[in-house]
């Protein structure tokens, strides 16, 4: 029976934890709603509705990122996978994978494909992307990784080489202290023979970048609540969602979008798995994501501090975004 024959082995691996699979949420949401500046982590966002609100946000016409990689990862597929010929395509906060599908249709082409490893938060929507890519990808082994990528980067499996992937600009997601340690991660698991393909999203005009984040259909609005629908359900939590105001804007200084939830009226909110009230005064915010921009140069200074050289560097016509190509240091 030939590979294209073969049935796709599909593993799903949870990473324990102490305390059940709700106890990070807890843990942050205590920590961040105690700040005097509020905060929550935006992978919170993606429960199975929030995946659902996201692949519309990736649609809408403000919204120039998904598309924008998209094409761009149509056009260098082919010369990376030449370039270093990967067995293995390792996807860090793999989502529904719809991009990934260009990698894995590049490396099938060269006759490479043999293992996908796709690490995400969410469980059900691991599950239904290993499922369908079982489907359409005959022969494929699928290693699943339910967990967060800043804590799991050493679960990768050996062999290959390995092409490992983090798109979306997810980095932007992160304080560049997170971003350096989570690099600095993927450097030390990275063989000489395997490479890091990294999506950034580039510093350019302010109405453009906010435009992406407020858009008119207010789906952006709508995903934005969801982190806190998500706590309600998973905490025990009571949030109006009614009670807060969508507010996204660039923050020049930091090179940054910053998204908030900002309190209409002052009123208290009880989270009962964690035996917390918390007071919002009029106006208070809570910070649910940045999403920091970058140059090229910024990129490469970025990289190299964590042990990391570029070897390729690709924007599209419009330089709105860019996908780097690198290698460890090591």
């Amino acid at each position: 029976m030939t590979s294209s024959q073969r049935a796709s082995r599909i593993e799903i691996r949870r990473r324990s934890r102490e305390g059940g699979p709700f106890a990070r949420l807890a843990e942050d949401v205590r920590r961040g709603l105690t700040k005097t500046r509020k905060e929550l982590p935006p992978k919170y966002f993606y429960d199975a509705r929030g995946a659902e609100l996201f692949e519309q946000i990736s649609e809408l016409p403000e919204y120039y990122l998904t598309r924008t990689e998209h094409a761009l990862l149509a056009q260098i597929a082919d010369p990376v996978v030449a370039s270093f010929r990967p067995t293995t395509l390792v996807e860090f906060g793999s989502g529904s994978s719809r991009k990934t599908r260009i990698l894995l249709d590049a490396i099938a082409r060269a006759g490479l494909l043999d293992l996908y490893v796709p690490i995400d938060v969410s469980e059900e929507m691991l599950r239904q992307t290993a499922h369908a890519l079982g489907e359409n990808y005959p022969g494929l082994r699928i290693h699943g990784v339910i967990g967060d990528f800043e804590e799991h980067v050493e679960a990768l499996p050996e062999g290959g080489p390995r092409l490992i992937i983090f798109l979306g600009s997810t980095i932007g997601n992160l304080t560049p202290d997170e971003a350096t340690g989570f690099l600095r991660n993927v450097a030390r698991v990275l063989a000489p023979q395997d490479r890091f393909l990294l999506g950034t999203d580039l510093v350019k005009e302010v109405d453009v970048l906010e435009r992406a984040y407020n858009d008119t259909a207010g789906v952006t609005a709508t995903f934005n609540r969801n982190i806190l629908s998500v706590i309600n359900q998973r905490l025990n939590a009571h949030f109006d969602l009614d009670r807060f105001d969508h507010s996204a804007f660039y923050n020049r200084e930091e090179s940054r979008i910053e998204m908030h939830l900002v309190a209409r009226e002052s009123h208290r909110v009880a989270i009962g798995a964690i035996d917390l009230t918390v007071d919002f005064s009029k106006g208070e915010s809570i910070r649910t994501e940045i999403s920091c921009k970058y140059t090229q140069a910024m990129v490469e200074a970025m990289l190299e501090k964590a042990g990391l050289r570029m070897t390729r560097w690709d924007t599209d016509t419009n330089h709105f975004f860019a996908l780097s190509l690198s290698a460890a240091l090591h």
